[in-house]
C-alpha cells in the first residue's frame, strides 16, 4: 500500500511539471486566426520567400519597414504576412508566446531568442540545419547559424508558435 501512494505521488508530480503548454499565451493573439499557405508550399519555402523580400534591408532600432527594420518587427511582420498570425511586437513579449522547445528540436518557423546583453534580447526565425533569419544590427536582414560561436554563446530559447 505504501508503494502505491509513493508511485501515485510521483506520477502526479511528474505530470504536473510539464513545461509544454501548447499555445498557452498565444490564444489572445491567435484567436480566430488560421495559418494560410498552400499545402504544396512548405513553411520553409514560405520563409525563404519572405527572406528574399527582406534580404539586405538595413537594421533600424524601432523600424518596421523596408527602409529599416529591427529584429522583433521582422519576426512580427513575417508571421503576419506569411502565416496570417498576429504576434507581439517586442522580443520580450515574443518570448512568452507559443511554447518552449529544445534547441535541437527546432523546426522551420520557430522563433529563436538570444540574450545579447545585460538587458538586450534578439529574435529571429529558425529555418533549417541551424540557420535562422533575422535583422542583424551590423548586416541588416541576413541568415546566420545558431551554431556560430557568437550565437551559440548568447542563445536563450526557442518558441514554437506554428502548428507542426
Amino acid at each position: 500500500m505504501k508503494y502505491f501512494f509513493v508511485l501515485l505521488g510521483c506520477l502526479m508530480l511528474f505530470s504536473a511539471c510539464s513545461t509544454k503548454t501548447p499555445y498557452a499565451s498565444l490564444h489572445k493573439y491567435k484567436k480566430n486566426q488560421k495559418t494560410h499557405f498552400k499545402k504544396s508550399q512548405s513553411i520553409l519555402d514560405t520563409l525563404y520567400q519572405e527572406y528574399n523580400k527582406w534580404k539586405g534591408v538595413r537594421y533600424c532600432y524601432g523600424g518596421a519597414s523596408k527602409n529599416g527594420v529591427d529584429c522583433s518587427a521582422l519576426v512580427q511582420i513575417i508571421y503576419k504576412e506569411a502565416f496570417h498570425i498576429k504576434i507581439p511586437r517586442t522580443t520580450q513579449q515574443q518570448a512568452k508566446i507559443g511554447y518552449r522547445v529544445e534547441k535541437y528540436k527546432a523546426k522551420a518557423g520557430d522563433i529563436v531568442l538570444f540574450k545579447t546583453g545585460y538587458k538586450t534580447k534578439h529574435s529571429g526565425i529558425y529555418l533549417e540545419k541551424g540557420d535562422f533569419l533575422h535583422a542583424s544590427t551590423k548586416y541588416g536582414v541576413v541568415i546566420s547559424n545558431i551554431n556560430n560561436p557568437y550565437w551559440r554563446s548568447v542563445y536563450w530559447q526557442t518558441r514554437r508558435v506554428l502548428p507542426h
